[in-house]
């Protein structure tokens, strides 16, 4: 059954606008539109974050994984410290249940050399059965290197190094490695991609594994890395731990001390601390949103107040306590409120949707790492975000709507 103070609260809402004179007009759409813009920031500011978050992470484990086993030194020097990569201990590590994939890596540095300039790279051998989804996504122009050719010399570089050396799709070009003696080797380009991360765009070539075997002399045991996928990213936390324990178990029966786990947040630890930052921008924004839709209400909530004086003098004067009617009063402004919260949920869609499939706002790739402002709608965030601040507006109304109690009806009555 609908109680006394909602209905007239109700009321007080459907006639709003009907009466021109009355001044509570102007100051209720400026305290909806209040509402409604600081919504539409927030909502767009959260799926623009979480968009951010969401594209770089999936280019970073594109390039590598949730965890890397390998020789620290590595990182530096990828053909130069080789770790021990046997099958029993990757089908050990494929064994654990929260892992998806294992792979096994070689790399070798070089220098791609053309008739006006040269470059240094890091070519990555990659294993037949190796998930190329993500190259797939960033492939800008040819076809991805094919993978189960022994003999193959067919590689993957970026648009930023066929720029660099001037390159195209099935150019050839020459490859030298320095080791006790020079060597060199001719690869053809079968297909550029894209993936606008500057460390990985800069360097990283990819071919097949047994050609980069071969030119660092390693058997089917020795890799540069060993590349785990986890089923989630937020597995990490729970199987560094156990990899590590994996790993200095078999290093203890293998003699083998060099293999490390390294996670993808330590080994990116530069780009995760500026995704934390924009956590932390993204709190600021809220706190200031919330606030301006909260001071915008109680401002609201003054004017219909003193613009209603005589009505509530008449509610008192007919029995209605201070508590009545002041929830009247805050059943009217969480229906304000809440219509204000409907008008920002469809401006923020509607700009959601259109920067989501048209991408009308364009960053700085080399700064920002993509081309467009990335979206990612959760409707369990905006859903939440609506929840929360319907509640902090309404109990910031809650101490003003006490003055209530300081209307005499009979000099109410007679205010005008």
């Amino acid at each position: 059954m609908m109680s006394f103070s909602f209905f007239v609260a109700r009321r007080f809402f459907q006639n709003i606008g009907k009466d021109t004179r009355q001044a509570s007009n102007p100051t209720i759409t400026i305290a909806t539109a209040g509402v409604a813009i600081g919504l539409l920031v927030m909502i767009v500011s959260v799926s623009v974050i979480l968009g951010f978050k969401s594209e770089i992470t999936k280019k970073i484990e594109g390039f590598g994984s949730h965890i890397e086993i390998l020789d620290i030194n590595a990182i530096t020097a990828p053909d130069g410290f080789p770790v021990q990569a046997d099958s029993s201990f990757l089908r050990t590590l494929r064994d654990y249940d929260l892992v998806k994939s294992v792979d096994r890596i070689v790399q070798k540095m070089g220098i791609f050399k053309t008739q006006n300039d040269f470059m240094g790279v890091v070519l990555k051998g990659l294993p037949s059965n190796y998930d190329t989804t993500f190259m797939a996504q960033n492939l800008v122009e040819g076809r991805l290197p094919d993978l189960k050719t022994e003999n193959g010399n067919e590689i993957l570089i970026s648009s930023q190094q066929a720029n660099q050396l001037n390159l195209k799709t099935g150019d050839r070009v020459f490859a030298y490695f320095f080791e006790e003696s020079i060597k060199m080797r001719r690869f053809t380009i079968s297909g550029i991609y894209q993936s606008n991360m500057g460390m990985f765009d800069k360097n990283i070539v990819i071919t097949n594994l047994s050609t980069i075997e071969r030119l660092n002399h390693w058997d089917e045991n020795r890799a540069s890395l060993i590349e785990i996928r986890l089923n989630n990213f937020a597995d990490i936390d729970r199987a560094m731990p156990d990899i590590q324990k994996i790993c200095n178990q078999q290093n203890l029966i293998q003699a083998s001390p060099a293999r490390q786990p390294l996670s993808i947040k330590e080994h990116y630890a530069h780009v995760f601390a500026w995704l934390d930052l924009l956590d932390f921008n993204l709190i600021v924004i809220l706190i200031l949103m919330i606030i301006v839709s909260g001071f915008t209400m109680i401002s609201g909530l003054f004017i219909l107040i003193l613009e209603r004086t005589s009505t509530i003098g008449i509610l008192k004067a007919l029995g209605a306590t201070n508590t009545g009617v002041r929830h009247i009063f805050l059943y009217f402004s969480g229906l304000i409120t809440l219509r204000g919260l409907l008008i920002g949920d469809i401006l923020a869609f509607l700009v959601l949707f259109i920067q989501k499939y048209w991408g009308v706002v364009h960053l700085d790739p080399a700064t920002y790492y993509v081309e467009t402002v990335p979206i990612e709608i959760s409707l369990f965030a905006i859903a939440l975000i609506n929840i929360v601040t319907l509640i902090l507006t309404t109990l910031a109304l809650v101490a003003p709507s006490y003055m209530i109690s300081r209307i005499q009806p009979a000099k109410a009555i007679r205010f005008e």
